[in-house]
C-alpha cells in the first residue's frame, strides 16, 4: 500500500495516541540501579538504554559499515516481503515490537495487501510518538496506534478489528534475552496474539568473532556512547556522580555460548553515590549491560517450538549471517 504523496500534503498531519503509556518511571530506573550495583557481579537492565539520546544512538549505530544486522535484514525483507505477505494474508494487524524508526516495517506495510492497523511498541515514549507519527502521515489511511512499554509487560494489544495479528519483532532483539528468558517471551507473546496469528522474528545467525566483535564495538566509538550513555542517564536522573571517562565499553564474543557479552570496565578504583549509597568500583572491574545470543536455524526453531509458536518458514541472506522467521501461534 503505497501513498499518495498529493494526498499527504493537503492533509493536516495527525498525532498518534499513545493507547497504553508504561515508559519506565525515574523511580523504576532508581530501584534498578540500586538492585543491579548491589549485586556481586554488578549489572543493570539493558531496556534502560534506550532513553531518547539511547535510541537516536542505536538508530546511528544501525547505519555503521560494521553493524550488518540492519543492512542484512532490510535486504532480507526487500527480496521476500512479497512471499512473507501471500503467507500473511490480507487486512493484518501489524505489531512492531521496538519501532525504533519504523524503517523495516515499511518494506512490509508496502508489501501487505490492505493491511487493518499497525501498532508500534517501544520503550521510548519521544521515539515511539515519532516514529508513530511518521507512519501515520506517510499512510495516512492506515489506522495507527502506539504502545509505550517494554515488550515483557503487562499489556492489553488494541482491538484487531478482525483482522489477523502479525507480531513482527525485527533486529534480532529477542537475542537480548537469555534463551531461558526467550522461551518465555515467545510463550507470553503467543498468548497475547492469540489463535490464528503469526510472528516474524528477525534472529542473528552464529558466526565468527572476526565479524560479531566489530558490530558490537565499531570503530567509531558509536557502541560505547550508546552503552556509556546510560551512565549519563543516571548522572541526570538520579544524580548520581559518574565519571563516564573512567569507564570502557568491551563487547566480546562468548563462543561456546553463542553469545555476545557487552560490559563496562571501570579503568581505575573509584566510587559513585547515589543518594546516600556509596558504590565502588575496582579498578578492572565489570558490569554487565547486555547480551546479544546468537542462533542456528535449528536451534531458533525448537525455542520457537518450546515457546508455542510452529515454524512455517525462513529467509537467510546469501552469505548465512542473518535469518527472518515466519512463526505461527500452535494450535
Amino acid at each position: 500500500m503505497m501513498y499518495d504523496e498529493d494526498r499527504v500534503h493537503s492533509q493536516a498531519p495527525r498525532r498518534t495516541p499513545i493507547f497504553r503509556d508504561l515508559e519506565p518511571t525515574r523511580d523504576d530506573f532508581r530501584a534498578a540501579v540500586l538492585n543491579g550495583l548491589s549485586l556481586p557481579q554488578k549489572a543493570l537492565p539493558c531496556r534502560f538504554l534506550y532513553d531518547e539520546c539511547g535510541s537516536q544512538l542505536f538508530d546511528r549505530i544501525c547505519e555503521l559499515p560494521e553493524y550488518y544486522p540492519t543492512r542484512t535484514e532490510m535486504k532480507i525483507l526487500r527480496e521476500h516481503a512479497g512471499e512473507m505477505a501471500r503467507l500473511i494474508g490480507p487486512g493484518a494487524q501489524l505489531i512492531e515490537l521496538g519501532s525504533g524508526s519504523s524503517t523495516k516495517v515499511r518494506i512490509l506495510l508496502d508489501a501487505l495487501a490492505s493491511p487493518s492497523a499497525y501498532v508500534a511498541v517501544d520503550i521510548s515514549a519521544a521515539h515511539l510518538r515519532a516514529a508513530a507519527d511518521a507512519i501515520q502521515r506517510d499512510y495516512p489511511d492506515l489506522r495507527v496506534e502506539a504502545i509505550c512499554a517494554d515488550y515483557s509487560q503487562t499489556f492489553d494489544l488494541p482491538p484487531s478489528h478482525g483482522g489477523r495479528r502479525v507480531g513482527f519483532y525485527p533486529g534480532s532483539t529477542i537475542g537480548n534475552l537469555t534463551p531461558t528468558e526467550a522461551r518465555a517471551f515467545l510463550a507470553l507473546w503467543a498468548k497475547r496474539l492469540g489463535a490464528g496469528a503469526v510472528m516474524l522474528v528477525g534472529v542473528d545467525l552464529r558466526k565468527s568473532a572476526d565479524i560479531l566483535e566489530p558490530a558490537y564495538n565499531d570503530s567509531r566509538g558509536v557502541s560505547a556512547a550508546f552503552s556509556l550513555n546510560m551512565l549519563t542517564r543516571a548522572n541526570r536522573e538520579l544524580g548520581m556522580d559518574f565519571d563516564v571517562s573512567q569507564f570502557r565499553h568491551e563487547a566480546h564474543y562468548l563462543a561456546d555460548e553463542g553469545r555476545i557479552a557487552i560490559h563496562w570496565r571501570s579503568l581505575k578504583d573509584q566510587s559513585v553515590h547515589l543518594g546516600d549509597r556509596v558504590f565502588s568500583f575496582a579498578e578492572g572491574e565489570r558490569v554487565h549491560v547486555e547480551d546479544s545470543w546468537k542462533y542456528s536455524l535449528d536451534g531458533f526453531g525448537a525455542l520457537a517450538r518450546a515457546g508455542g509458536f510452529e515454524p512455517v518458514a525462513h529467509w537467510v541472506d546469501d552469505h548465512n549471517l542473518f535469518s527472518v522467521h515466519l512463526l505461527n501461534v500452535a494450535a
